[in-house]
Order: structure tokens, then C-alpha cells, then sequence
């Protein structure tokens, strides 16, 4: 048991190492390689490969139905008995305990074939298969779900350096105009209201940057959750082919999104479970072959008795307390549970195509507007100052020109990372953000190759575990 326990603290020690290592180095620069990594290291992704694999034995499971059972039963029992007698003597009887002990033993081997089982076995396959197929659309789900969290983390962490440096540029524009004012003021230029109002609108902008520090510092925890490494120099990514109309996307989400074909074959495999649960009304029928061999003194004599028999089994339910009716009326409602669900998965897809399609065609629209916004700002700053230097405009004018700048700015950076962030939700909407679509550069996990494995195998529990 202390063996055992060292190297349960050791392994413990070592992946806690692991991620601690994973968290210093500085890797992807560009979003395609920090999805390529995601793609391979991520444990999210990787636990729900594992997931399937185990999905994968629901076929082989329900196989088993058609497969014969064989069993091996013995025992051996150590018998002892004792009874009184009367032995003749010289002088007359005298009464004696006479023990007798004899060990006894059997072995027996039995196997069963079923041949019929009210097409449990046939019903039970269809709906291990149906599942199977539903888990390899939720593996993509979940596949589409992290690479679109490394999107967001990384536009999060791009834009936010950008934030945080215009917070910075900001303040440091703060600071001048504080100094300046001072200066100002001390020769009577301007008021003490001048210079209050300096100091309270840069005691705002270093609030903001903190604000802004501290957000970023949130997005690059994001980032290493999702990637495995530190974010290290970031570039603005070009967005994967899209569709080329709302319509278009429609159409693809109807036939290849995840979410919607796993429910789809949920509803095949409830259906199934239908004939499953109505296979408890209908007869069964089996072949059995056994032999035994008893030997009531091992050992001793040759007077053990062996058997042998081969037969046929065949029952018939007549009545099962109405229990089997009832399963059968609850696997109808499930299944028509399950259809419904489709529709109101299809409708919620269609809802997100056009909600993702509408957001990614308008921010391209407001780009354009802060891109005008910001460079009217400027030159709207630029003029106040002049005009301030000249002595026709406030303090305060500079102030909001100021104000006005930065806010243009922080809204361009944020309509940049969005309309990107939302190209890939729609791509994610449609059912297309996943790998091989997208066209990263990585060995493409293909969940099929272990269900051919394990469908038709008979013997060994070796597992081709994920670690």
C-alpha cells in the first residue's frame, strides 16, 4: 500500500509539473497555430475523444446478445459423520465411536446459445449504433466548441493589448495636460476649476487602464485554459472562407451541423429502444449443452458419474404484471420526445446561423463608421488644442476631444475582434468550424478507426486509452 500511494503523489507531482511547464512557454503568434495546438493538447477535446471511445462499446455490448455463454462451476466438500457401535469383549460388549470422513467434489461446464430473444439483441444493436453515430456529432461539437473558445480567447488577448496601450497613451496625454495646466494656472492663465477638472479626467483614464490591465490579465488565463501556453506576439488573423450567403449557411447547417444530426440519430436510437422494451412480450428461445462429473470420494475409488446433456429452451410470457406494457409506452413517449427535440434544435440553429450571419455583415458596417469616428476625433483634437493654445477654447474642450479620441479607438478595436469572433461563430452555427474544414494543419482525429476495433471483438480488455 505504500508503494501504491508514492507513486499516486508522484504521478501527482509530475502533472502538476507538467502544467506548470505548459503555462511558461511563449508559443503561437497567429490564431491558426494556437487552434492547431488546442487541437491536439487540449483535455477538454481530448476527454470527450476518450468519451466516445467509450460510446464505441455500446455496439459490441449490445452484439454480445447473439454470442454464446460459457461457464465452469465445482466444488468440493470435506464430509465427516460419526456413529456409536458395540464391539463383543472378553467380559461382554463395550460401546465404541466409530468416524467415517470422505471428500466429495464436482465440476460442471455449461454453455448457452441464445437463437431467439424477441429481436432484443437486433433492436438493441440498431440503438447502439444510432448512439454511436450521436456521439460522433457531439465529438464534433465539442471540437467546435474549443477551437471557437480559442477564437475568443484570442481575439480577447489581441485587442485587449491594444486596449490597454491606448489606456496608456491616454493617460500619459492626462498627464501632460495636468502638468500644462498647472503651468497655466500658476501664471493666471486659467483657474483652479481648470486644473480640477485635468485631475479628475486622468484619475478616470488610469482607472480605466487598471480596468483594462486587469481584463487582459483575465483573457490571457483564458487563452493558456484553451491553448496550453502564454500568448506571445499576436497578429490580427484573416476569418476561414465563409458562406457566401445567409441562405447558403441554412442550407449547410440543415445538413452537416452537429448539434442538430446528434439529436437526429437520438431520435433513431429511441426508436429502437421501442423494440427493445417490446421484445419483453415476445417469446425467447436458446440451446444449452452442459457436462458434469461428480465423485463422491475423490481419490479413493473410481466410482465417480459423469453427465452430459444438450438441449433446447423456449418460454413464453404471458403476463408480466402490466410492467412491460408500461416500458413499452414510456419508450414510445421518449422517442416521440426525442423527434420533437429535432425540431426545436433545428429551429434554434436556424436562429443562430441568422443571428451569427446578421452580427458578422453589420460589424463589418460599424468598422467602417469607428474607422470614420476615429479619424474625425483626431482631427477634432487636434483643432480643439489649437484653438485652446489660441485662448478660445476651455480646458474642459480639450478634455472631451480627448475623451472623445480614446472611445472612438477602444470602439474600433473592439468591432475588429468582434466581426472576426463572430465569422467563426458562424462558421460554428453552420457546423464547419472544425478542423478539416477549416484546414488546420494537423493529423485529423478519426473516431471510426477504434469503433472498427472494438465492433466485433470477442475477447481482451486492452483499451487504446487516451492519456
Amino acid at each position: 500500500m505504500k508503494l501504491k500511494l508514492g507513486r499516486t503523489v508522484g504521478s501527482v507531482v509530475a502533472l502538476a509539473a507538467a502544467l506548470a511547464m505548459q503555462g511558461v512557454d511563449v508559443g503561437a503568434d497567429t490564431l491558426y497555430a494556437a487552434m492547431e495546438k488546442a487541437y491536439v493538447t487540449n483535455p477538454t477535446l481530448n476527454a470527450a475523444r476518450a468519451g466516445q471511445r467509450a460510446v464505441d462499446e455500446l455496439v459490441p455490448q449490445a452484439l454480445s446478445g447473439w454470442r454464446p455463454t460459457i461457464g465452469v462451476g465445482g466444488e468440493i466438500n470435506r464430509i465427516t459423520g460419526s456413529q456409536s457401535a458395540e464391539i463383543p469383549v472378553e467380559d461382554g460388549v463395550e460401546d465404541v465411536l466409530i468416524t467415517n470422513s470422505a471428500t466429495a467434489g464436482s465440476l460442471a461446464i455449461e454453455l448457452n446459445q441464445p437463437v431467439f430473444s424477441g429481436f432484443k439483441t437486433v433492436e438493441g444493436t440498431k440503438a447502439a449504433e444510432a448512439r454511436v453515430d450521436a456521439g460522433r456529432q457531439g465529438l464534433l461539437e465539442s471540437e467546435q466548441q474549443v477551437l471557437f473558445n480559442v477564437v475568443q480567447a484570442y481575439m480577447d488577448v489581441y485587442a485587449g493589448r491594444q486596449i490597454v496601450v491606448l489606456r496608456k497613451q491616454d493617460v500619459a496625454a492626462l498627464q501632460t495636460q495636468v502638468k500644462a495646466a498647472n503651468e497655466r494656472f500658476a501664471v493666471g492663465e486659467i483657474t483652479r476649476t481648470d486644473v480640477a477638472q485635468a485631475e479628475a479626467r486622468l484619475a478616470e483614464s488610469q482607472s480605466a487602464l487598471v480596468d483594462a490591465q486587469t481584463k487582459l490579465a483575465r483573457d490571457v488565463a483564458f487563452y493558456i485554459q484553451m491553448v496550453g501556453n502564454e500568448p506571445g506576439k499576436l497578429s490580427y488573423p484573416k476569418i476561414a472562407k465563409l458562406p457566401k450567403s445567409m441562405q447558403s449557411a441554412l442550407d449547410a447547417a440543415g445538413e452537416i451541423n452537429p448539434r442538430l444530426l446528434a439529436q437526429a440519430f437520438v431520435e433513431v436510437a429511441a426508436k429502437s429502444d421501442v423494440g427493445v422494451a417490446r421484445s419483453g412480450l415476445l417469446p425467447s428461445a436458446g440451446l444449452t449443452a452442459a457436462a458434469t462429473v461428480d465423485d463422491p470420494d475423490l481419490g479413493e475409488d473410481d466410482n465417480g458419474q459423469q453427465t452430459a446433456l444438450i438441449g433446447a429452451s423456449f418460454s413464453m410470457p404471458l403476463y408480466e404484471a402490466g410492467l412491460v406494457y408500461s416500458q413499452v409506452r414510456e419508450a414510445k413517449q421518449r422517442a416521440s420526445q426525442r423527434r420533437i427535440e429535432v425540431i426545436e434544435i433545428a429551429r434554434d440553429v436556424r436562429k443562430a446561423v441568422v443571428q451569427s450571419w446578421n452580427a458578422y455583415v453589420g460589424l463589418g458596417q460599424i468598422i467602417k463608421n469607428t474607422r470614420t469616428q476615429v479619424r474625425a476625433a483626431q482631427l477634432a483634437l487636434d483643432g480643439v488644442q489649437q484653438e485652446y493654445e489660441a485662448g478660445t477654447r476651455t480646458t474642459l474642450d480639450v478634455l472631451d476631444a480627448q475623451r472623445e479620441l480614446v472611445f472612438a479607438q477602444v470602439l474600433q478595436v473592439t468591432a475588429e475582434k468582434n466581426r472576426v469572433v463572430a465569422g467563426y461563430q458562424l462558421l460554428a452555427s453552420v457546423g464547419q468550424l472544425t478542423a478539416g474544414h477549416v484546414g488546420l494543419k494537423v493529423p485529423i482525429y478519426n473516431p471510426e478507426e477504434n469503433y472498427r476495433q472494438v465492433r466485433g471483438k470477442w475477447l481482451g480488455t486492452d483499451a487504446n486509452t487516451i492519456e
